[in-house]
């Protein structure tokens, strides 16, 4: 029998050795990002069509026909937000040059206030001196990439929605032949698919109400470009706990060029109602225990995926991470234990509640039994 320093010794190697495959991991998933990201985004978006397709089929479609409609369905709407995407950029292109004088005068006004209040702000008045508008907008197109680029992306989304579409054909048979082997890895990628379709979808709908109403809104208060950052609110929509941030910075500084301070409060109480209305209340209540992830994982994983796979992964990061808890922790029993430290809070809350509940019981008790008077209080009475 091995001794309990040894099995310590033994488990701290583990450790590492599984630190040590994750880096490896993460450095080769992001040698092959570009491929990686359009591959998984093309696997989220069959997740999310597949019910369209079930329900084709139990209306008597052919099963060929069936899975044709669901690629040309979700084809077409990449197209649609491809273009809605290319004219916010071309707007924003024209957009950004009428205001760099602007922009530079109140970067320097900026850098002279700090200079006020004794803070160097030399580097803010240089920044200022060399703004180029067209470097900027060549920088954001950076991010997106050429149109070589872009085409490749979209050729490879297209195959892998056209080959994935027809496999997922035979995936309700491959899962029920698994099942009996390896009865709680077939749950888990069950409960993935459901959940990823869950968040995904909700995330889209909400997120495009929340650009039409930001969109609406922003052309009401006169903010230059509201059809672009209505597009960013939609975005970044997908990215949790900083989209918000990202997405009401340009409004703002346009709003203040525009404006100035009585549309920049417009603007951000009109964000800060429609974000809290749709992020805070609405979507948790429909997205439920779908993520299931905490609030320090969730921000730690969008950061992580946009370093490992660019800016894409900020928006995929749920999707990951998800993906990740199903292969190292839901499919494997003897690591189930990790889900509540993971952000699976419904027992744990639970058991907080009747914590509580007994903490508020022996409270109320301690000031009942200080209001009843003592025995020597009713000797004296007597």
């Amino acid at each position: 029998m091995p001794s309990e320093a040894s099995t310590r010794e033994h488990r701290n190697a583990f450790i590492l050795a599984g630190l040590g495959g994750a880096v490896l991991a993460a450095f080769g998933i992001a040698a092959i990002g570009s491929i990686f990201a359009p591959v998984f985004f093309a696997l989220v978006l069959t997740i999310c069509a597949h019910p369209l397709r079930v329900t084709l089929e139990r209306r008597g479609v052919p099963r060929g026909l069936a899975t044709g409609s669901v690629i040309t369905a979700v084809f077409l709407l990449l197209l649609v937000f491809g273009y809605a995407t290319l004219v916010a950029f071309g707007q924003f292109a024209a957009l950004l040059p009428q205001y760099a004088p602007q922009i530079q005068q109140a970067a320097a006004d900026f850098a002279a206030w700090l200079g006020a209040i004794g803070i160097n702000g030399d580097p803010v008045a240089q920044a200022a001196a060399d703004f180029d508008p067209a470097a900027l907008v060549d920088f954001i197109g950076s991010l997106f990439g050429s149109l070589a680029g872009l085409v490749s992306v979209l050729v490879i989304i297209f195959t892998m929605l056209l080959l994935m579409a027809m496999d997922a054909a035979f995936l309700p048979t491959l899962l029920g032949q698994m099942r009996p082997y390896r009865p709680l890895a077939v749950s888990a990628l069950s409960n993935y698919a459901s959940n990823v379709r869950r968040y995904m979808v909700v995330t889209a709908l909400l997120g495009l109400a929340q650009g039409l109403i930001n969109w609406f809104a922003l052309a009401l208060l006169g903010v230059p470009g509201a059809f672009i950052w209505g597009l960013l609110s939609f975005i970044c929509s997908f990215i949790p706990n900083v989209g918000y941030f990202i997405a009401i910075i340009p409004p703002i500084v346009f709003g203040a060029l525009e404006g100035g301070w009585p549309t920049v409060i417009a603007v951000i109480v009109v964000y800060g109602i429609v974000n809290a209305g749709v992020q805070s209340v609405v979507q948790p209540r429909v997205v439920g225990n779908a993520v299931s992830l905490s609030q320090t994982i969730t921000f730690f994983s969008v950061l992580f995926w946009a370093i490992i796979i660019g800016p894409v992964g900020a928006i995929l990061a749920i999707p990951l991470t998800l993906l990740v808890r199903v292969l190292l922790v839901d499919s494997h029993p003897s690591m189930l234990w990790m889900r509540p430290i993971l952000g699976d809070l419904g027992e744990t809350k639970e058991i907080m509640a009747e914590s509580d509940a007994e903490l508020k019981a022996a409270r109320k008790a301690r000031r009942a039994d200080r209001s009843q008077p003592g025995p020597a209080a009713e000797a004296e009475n007597t």
